[in-house]
């Protein structure tokens, strides 16, 4: 006779997926609203993109404990960088191109044209690949990591993958919520995905 252990664990993946694409003057930054555990949804309707201040957006998906601590020491450490500098960060760069950095569980960070997370990524990104051929970050000089899309062509292309993702992968769905980033603000879309 063996002995059974249990497999408790306070840790859980409930799911979804995030996508940002940096353009030339805008960022899109879309995420969908399912979030799971197991085989159960526990909400049809969750946001997964978090608004730090008025120039600066959080998407992140995956265990939300986890996601919620994270926004609330990147909320205060964009506090404390506006009382020091006297600025805000932003989603743009000193040449007022769209910025987007990718994180991973140990804090390493990184500035990528474009990017997912979560559990569609790897249905997702390999899509991006194909469509936008991001430059190697090992060319010298170094390349110009923004795609060349339009906003309207980033756009249908994050609807395009997520309706993909959506078909595939079972905690990704509901609803997309998609923030279009720019100079003058921000601007927010949903689209209805697959519900079951």
């Amino acid at each position: 006779m063996t002995k059974q252990h249990a497999n408790w664990s306070p840790y859980d993946n409930n799911g979804g997926t995030c996508v940002a694409i940096a353009g030339s003057d805008y960022c899109v930054i879309a995420a969908d609203t399912r979030m799971s555990t197991g085989y159960s949804i526990l909400s049809r309707d969750y946001s997964k993109i978090h608004k730090l201040a008025d120039r600066a957006v959080l998407s992140s998906s995956g265990f939300q404990a986890d996601v919620k601590a994270l926004q609330k020491v990147l909320k205060s450490r964009h506090l404390i960088y506006q009382h020091q500098h006297n600025k805000q960060m932003s989603w743009l760069d000193e040449e007022g191109k769209g910025c987007v950095f990718t994180y991973d569980a140990v804090g390493s960070y990184e500035r990528v044209g474009y990017g997912a997370q979560g559990s569609g990524s790897t249905l997702i990104m390999p899509f991006l690949d194909n469509q936008l051929k991001s430059p190697s970050p090992l060319l010298l000089p170094k390349q110009d990591s923004n795609t060349p899309l339009s906003e309207a062509e980033a756009v249908d292309l994050v609807k395009t993958v997520f309706a993909s993702a959506t078909e595939r992968d079972i905690y990704t769905g509901d609803k997309l919520e998609i923030m279009i980033l720019k100079a003058d603000g921000i601007k927010t879309e949903l689209m209805d995905l697959r519900k079951d």
